[in-house]
This record gives C-alpha cells, sequence and structure tokens, in this order.
C-alpha cells in the first residue's frame, strides 16, 4: 500500500469521527469559513498520524499483536483514556486540538488497528465503529468495562490460539514469531 493510500484511509476511517464536533460548531454559529479550517485541521493531525504510523508499520507476529491488543484493552480503562475521551468528545477551539484529543482517545485501538491488519476490512470497521460509538456516547462503566475485557481476550487468543481470531490478515495468521 502507497503512502498516499495510507494517509486516505486513515482520514476516510477517522472524518466520520470529526462529524459531532463539527455540527456542534454549525450550531454554535460559527462563521462558514472556519468549518472547513476546523476539518482541515483535524484531518492533518491523523495525516500525521498516518505518516508516522505507515514509516513505522512492519508486519509482526501474533505474539506482537496479542500484546498490543493486551494494551488497548487496558488502556480503555485508565484515567488518561477517559481524560481524552472525555476532551473529544467536548467543544474544541481548534481542529488540530480536537484531532490531538481524539487521537490520544483512541490510539492504542489504532495500534491494535495497525498490529491487526492494515487491510483487514472486519477489524477496520470494528475499531471505527468503537471510535465513532466513543466519540458520540459518554464513558459508561456498564459498556466500557465489558469492551476492555473483550479487547484484551482478543490480545490473549492471539498469543494463545491465533487461528480463533477472525478478520486477521493471511500473513500473520498462524505466525507466532
Amino acid at each position: 500500500m502507497g503512502m498516499a493510500s495510507w494517509v486516505s484511509m486513515m482520514a476516510v476511517m477517522m472524518l466520520p469521527g470529526a462529524a459531532p464536533a463539527v455540527w456542534r460548531r454549525v450550531r454554535a454559529g460559527a462563521a462558514a469559513r472556519t468549518v472547513p479550517l476546523f476539518v482541515g485541521a483535524y484531518l492533518a493531525v491523523w495525516a500525521l498520524v498516518s505518516l508516522a504510523a505507515y514509516f513505522a508499520y512492519r508486519p509482526h507476529s501474533t505474539v506482537a499483536a496479542g500484546a498490543i491488543a493486551i494494551a488497548a484493552g487496558l488502556y480503555e480503562i485508565t484515567p488518561l483514556k477517559r481524560y481524552f475521551r472525555r476532551r473529544c468528545s467536548e467543544s474544541a477551539h481548534t481542529g488540530f486540538t480536537f484531532g490531538l484529543y481524539c487521537f490520544g482517545s483512541c490510539a492504542l485501538l489504532m495500534l491494535m488497528q495497525t498490529a491487526l491488519g492494515v487491510m483487514s476490512l472486519a477489524w477496520m470497521a470494528a475499531i471505527a465503529a468503537i471510535v465513532f460509538a466513543q466519540k458520540l456516547l459518554p464513558p459508561k462503566p456498564f459498556i466500557d468495562l465489558p469492551l476492555a475485557f473483550a479487547i484484551v481476550a482478543v490480545g490473549i487468543l492471539l498469543i494463545v490460539a491465533p487461528l480463533s481470531v477472525l478478520g486477521l490478515i493471511p500473513p500473520m495468521c498462524g505466525s507466532t514469531l
């Protein structure tokens, strides 16, 4: 996958998450010219993140992917995650700060997406749905804790029984190195 495709994929995946913030700006009476600037700055954050991911990405083992998934699941229940998630669902002065808060909210989920296979449409859709829902809904322990445990369980399965995890990219499936 080329760099332009990678950046485009990240933008397409993260753009819907900006919709609630953009809608809040429009409803608050933001000047028409500020909305595209807000969206552009938000996408600039994700373009930078995607470029860093593109250059850092290397195929890895299911053990490494499992460890990343476990870390992502544990991050879901940390105060830092709650802070970034709250800030990501609030109004931000600029698209850049909004993008940074949203990146902090879903950084480990995005890392998990990369670890599970950047070309896995199933995992891309699942993680995009989680990120989008977390932008719309306030934190709720009765939802967030089971989600965190489910992510940790996926990580454990990746380590002990990788063939049982659906949607892995074929070169990774069964790899233990």
